[in-house]
């Protein structure tokens, strides 16, 4: 009797999480606000290059945050 309830509860949990999971995504309409220019990562493009331009300048680093290792050769 335990074990056939325990079974049911089960899944209906189961059942619960994958129903849960089925609405994630973007929608057709949902990508004409996602496609913004303000919904960019770098809202200011010169922004952000000045800021790579300082970065990689104090770092003695080709490309700023995008390479790995630093002027002196060692990664």
């Amino acid at each position: 009797m335990h074990t056939a309830r325990f079974a049911h509860l089960a899944l209906i949990l189961v059942l619960a999480s994958v129903a849960g999971c089925s609405t994630l995504g973007v929608r057709p309409w949902q990508r004409e606000i996602l496609a913004r220019p303000q919904m960019a990562l770098n809202a200011n493009p010169m922004d952000a290059a000045i800021d790579d331009h300082i970065y990689f300048s104090k770092e003695a680093a080709s490309g700023g945050r995008s390479f790995g290792g630093g002027g002196c050769g060692c990664n």
